[in-house]
């Protein structure tokens, strides 16, 4: 495809470090608009003695101790973020010719970030559909489940995974200007892809 006069490349990188700092100022303006909708619904719960008693019943229960919050933490991150990327991974398979053989996982050791690369051009409209649903299913599905049942947790979980999918984000917001039509390629080795735009569009 490099050499097919029909389009025109260009590779977009993107700072990781810059991203990851962009991720950790993003969490104000995402805990704005998980927190307040939660707070609105179940603020009538929010109490000194509703607080009490859930103190009391993870003590009891042994749920306070150190060693299994931090294990619970760090499984359910690690968990996450697995997941995270097989999503990636599945739905892009999904618009792919060869399937599931032209997604690689890996991890850019440089900065200790797993990723996702599609190996196959996929349209920009296909591209961004696989980028968005981390977000979707890891983020806004929990926050949502938090707003029915008023489960503190899946709260949490949700913020945090939406925060993690930053990266994505400004990946998914640099192309959202693109004509859908045009394809989009994975850069094998850094954070950043190819564009592909078909010269009679």
């Amino acid at each position: 495809m490099d050499n097919n006069k029909d389009y025109t490349r260009e590779l977009i990188t993107f700072n990781l470090v810059k991203a990851n700092l962009y991720a950790i100022f993003s969490i104000i303006p995402i805990l704005i608009i998980y927190l307040i909708p939660y707070y609105l619904i179940w603020n009538k719960n929010i109490n000194k003695e509703n607080i009490k008693k859930s103190i009391i019943y993870f003590k009891n229960n042994g749920y306070l101790n150190p060693i299994l919050i931090f294990t619970i933490i760090i499984s359910t991150l690690t968990i996450g973020i697995i997941l995270h990327e097989l999503i990636h991974g599945i739905t892009w398979a999904k618009f792919t010719k060869d399937g599931f053989k032209s997604i690689k996982f890996g991890v850019l050791w440089r900065f200790l970030t797993p990723y996702c690369h599609c190996k196959e051009p996929l349209l920009v409209k296909h591209y961004i559909i696989g980028g968005i649903m981390p977000t979707i299913i890891l983020g806004v599905l929990p926050v949502i489940i938090s707003f029915i049942t008023g489960n503190i947790l899946f709260l949490i979980f949700g913020i945090f995974f939406t925060m993690a999918a930053f990266g994505d984000f400004i990946i998914l917001f640099r192309l959202i200007k693109e004509n859908k039509n045009n394809l989009v390629l994975d850069h094998p080795s850094e954070v950043g892809c190819y564009i592909y735009r078909y010269n009679k569009l």
